[in-house]
């Protein structure tokens, strides 16, 4: 009986110890995304502009530039160049 109650205090006391890897988890969220999202974003942006210039006179038509621009541009411009690094949050806003 003694060594039950022993061991679920010993048990008790090394979980309750335990603190999460917040660093480690940031440290990998900043690896990702320099190494994988941003690239990505990247690509978007270039593949959004180029698309932007060939659609371009059909948006001119439709008078919705600026809404073609900011989607197709500005948003993923914006996720490769002036959100903070490990900052996933910002990706789902616009």
């Amino acid at each position: 009986m003694k060594t039950k109650l022993l061991t679920a205090i010993f048990a008790l006391t090394l979980l309750s110890s335990a603190t999460p890897c917040s660093a480690q988890d940031k440290q990998l969220e900043a690896v990702i995304d320099v190494g994988l999202v941003r690239p990505s974003c990247f690509v978007v942006t270039v593949a959004g502009s180029a698309l932007f210039v060939a659609i371009l006179p059909i948006a001119a038509i439709s008078k919705s530039v600026k809404k073609t621009e900011h989607t197709l541009v500005t948003v993923p411009a914006r996720a490769t160049f002036t959100r903070p690094v490990g900052d996933f949050s910002s990706l789902d806003e616009d």
